[in-house]
C-alpha cells in the first residue's frame, strides 16, 4: 500500500513553527527583557536622592553644599516647604538641581512649585516688593522668609564704567540654609552700631550679610540711656574719630561684665591723636595701641603695593578656622600695632586672632611719615592687629571682646582684593561673640572668577619666573638643540 506524499503545513500557523520565527521570539522577548530591565532601573534611580545621582562637576562648585548647611539640615525637625515660584518653562535649572540637594538630604524639607500665572496673588502674603521668576517662600509654621531671585543671583557692576564687564556670583546655598535658619531659630541676635564719635557706617555689603546672617542691626547711642540695651548680642565701634565720654566708657563696662559683647574697628589717628578712654578700657583687659602705622617688612606678608597692606598671619580661633582651612587671606591696609600685657588680669584670656612678620615695625610719624624705612625711634613688631578677648565673669557668665587695629577689615574694597576674606572674618567674630557660630558664612560662588591674592615677595618670584627664567631656558634649549643639528 503506497502512503500518500508528506506536504509541509502552510499558513500562518505553520510560521509560527520555523527556526526563524524561534530565533526572532528568542530576540523579542531579550529586548522586552532588557528593556524592563532598563525602565525598573530608571525607576531606582530616580527614586535615589539627588545626592547619589547628580555629580557636580562645575567648576565653582556650585551644588555641593557645605557642612554648615549639611549639619544644620541633619539636625533638622520643624517641617518646612520651599515654595519654588516660577513660571511654567521659566525654571533656572541650576536652582532646580540646588532645592534637590536640600529636599534629598532632609525629609521634612517639601518642595512645591508655583505658577504665579495660575495663583496670582500666592507671593503677596510673603513680600510686597517685585517677584521675580526663581524666587522662593520659605515657610515653617507662622514663620517665612521671602528669597528674590535678585538675592540668589548677585551681580557686582563695580568694574562696569572701567572695561565693561561685570562679576556674577551664585548665592543659593547661603540665601537659602539663611532662610531656613530663620524660620527655624528661636532667638535672633540683635546687634548694635555706636553712633555719635564720627564712627563710619558700615558698608552695604557688610550690612546685607549681617541681615543674611539672621542678625538684626541698630544704630545706639550711649549719650541717652543710662545702660546698653539688654537684648544687644553685640556693640559694634566702628572707626570712631573722637574719644569715648567717661559715662559712656562706665556704660560699656558694666555692659561687658554683665557679659556682653565689643567689636572694637580702630584706626591710626592723625596727628598723634589718641582715644584715651576707649583705650583705657582695654588696657583693663590687658591690651594696647602702639603708637604710629604697622609696615610689614616682609615681602610675604604686604600686597605689592606697599608695605602699610599687611597679610598677617591668621591664628588659631573658632574665628580664624574656616579661613585657614580654605585657604583665604584678610587684607588691613593701614594698621596700628596691638601689644598684649605679659601678665593677663585674673580670669581674663587673651587670643592672637591676626599677627605681622617679626620683620614688622610701627612709624611712629604715622601719616607724616617720608619713607618706608626703618629710622630710629620707630617701633620694632611684631604686632597683632586682632586680638579675641575672653573675661570668665563666672561660670556661667562670659564677655568677649574682638579688637581690629583697621576700620579696613569692613572695607568692600579691601574684602573684594581677598575674595571676601575679610567680610569672613568680619561675620564669624560676630557669630562668635553672639554664640551665633552657625552663622558661620557660607561663600556665593563666583560664576565669574576670584582674585587671585598673593603676597609681594610671590608676584616678585613668579614675575621673575615668567620674565626671565622660562624664556632663558627656552632659548638655551633651542641653542643646543641648534648646535646638535648642525654638527650632524
Amino acid at each position: 500500500m503506497r502512503l500518500p506524499k508528506f506536504q509541509k503545513p502552510t499558513g500562518w500557523k505553520a510560521s509560527l513553527k520555523t527556526r526563524s520565527f524561534r530565533v526572532g521570539g528568542y530576540s523579542v522577548a531579550a529586548a522586552a527583557m532588557v528593556l524592563a530591565i532598563a525602565i525598573a532601573a530608571n525607576a531606582f534611580v530616580g527614586a535615589l536622592p539627588a545626592t547619589l545621582t547628580q555629580i557636580d562637576l562645575t567648576s565653582a562648585q556650585l551644588f555641593s553644599l557645605s557642612e554648615e548647611t549639611e549639619t544644620m539640615l541633619d539636625g533638622l525637625e520643624e517641617e518646612i516647604t520651599i515654595y519654588w515660584v516660577v513660571q511654567s518653562g521659566y525654571e533656572d535649572t541650576d536652582l532646580e538641581t540646588l532645592l534637590g540637594r536640600y529636599t534629598s538630604l532632609a525629609d521634612s524639607i517639601t518642595l512645591e512649585k508655583i505658577d504665579p500665572d495660575v495663583y496670582p496673588t500666592f507671593a503677596q502674603q510673603y513680600t510686597s516688593g517685585g517677584i521675580y521668576n526663581n524666587s522662593l517662600a520659605v515657610v515653617c509654621g507662622d514663620r517665612s522668609r521671602w528669597v528674590s531671585n535678585d538675592e540668589i543671583y548677585l551681580y557686582d557692576y563695580s568694574n562696569y564704567y572701567y572695561d565693561g564687564t561685570y562679576e556674577v556670583s551664585f548665592a543659593g546655598e547661603s540665601s537659602i540654609t539663611s532662610a531656613i535658619s530663620y524660620v527655624t531659630a528661636e532667638d535672633l541676635p540683635r546687634v548694635y552700631t555706636l553712633t555719635g564719635h564720627g564712627e563710619s557706617e558700615l558698608p552695604s555689603s557688610f550690612q546685607s550679610a549681617i541681615a543674611g546672617q539672621n542678625m538684626t542691626l541698630n544704630p545706639l547711642s550711649l549719650l541717652t540711656v543710662e545702660s546698653a540695651p539688654a537684648d544687644a548680642g553685640c556693640i559694634i565701634i566702628h572707626a570712631p574719630q573722637s574719644d569715648l565720654s567717661s559715662q559712656e566708657v562706665t556704660i560699656l563696662r558694666d555692659y561687658l561684665q554683665t557679659g556682653g559683647s565689643l567689636f572694637l574697628l580702630t584706626d591710626p589717628l592723625s596727628d598723634g591723636q589718641r582715644l584715651p578712654n576707649l583705650e583705657g578700657l582695654m588696657a583693663e583687659y590687658g591690651v594696647t595701641a602702639q603708637t604710629g602705622i604697622v609696615l610689614e617688612g616682609d615681602q610675604n606678608h604686604q600686597l605689592s603695593q606697599g608695605p602699610y597692606y599687611l597679610l598677617p598671619n591668621l591664628g588659631y580661633h573658632t574665628i580664624t578656622e574656616p579661613l585657614s582651612e580654605e585657604g583665604y587671606y584678610v587684607l588691613l591696609p593701614v594698621a596700628q600695632g596691638l601689644t598684649v600685657s605679659e601678665e593677663l588680669p585674673e580670669g581674663v584670656t587673651v587670643t592672637s586672632l591676626l599677627t605681622t612678620s617679626s620683620a614688622a615695625f610701627s612709624k611712629v610719624s604715622g601719616y607724616a611719615m617720608d619713607t618706608y624705612e626703618k629710622e630710629k625711634g620707630d617701633l620694632e613688631g611684631p604686632f597683632d592687629l586682632a586680638v579675641a578677648i575672653t573675661e570668665e565673669i563666672d561660670e556661667e557668665t562670659s564677655a568677649q571682646i574682638v579688637w581690629v587695629s583697621s576700620s579696613s577689615l569692613a572695607d568692600e574694597d579691601a574684602d573684594s582684593w581677598v575674595s571676601g576674606g575679610n567680610l569672613d572674618f568680619f561675620l564669624n567674630a560676630l557669630g562668635w561673640m553672639c554664640d551665633h557660630e552657625e552663622s558661620i558664612t557660607i561663600h556665593a560662588k563666583s560664576l565669574n572668577y576670584e582674585s587671585l591674592t598673593m603676597s609681594g615677595g610671590t608676584s616678585a618670584i613668579l614675575s621673575l619666573l615668567v620674565v626671565g627664567v622660562l624664556p632663558l631656558t627656552y632659548l638655551i634649549v633651542g641653542i643646543r638643540i641648534w648646535i646638535r643639528r648642525k654638527r650632524r
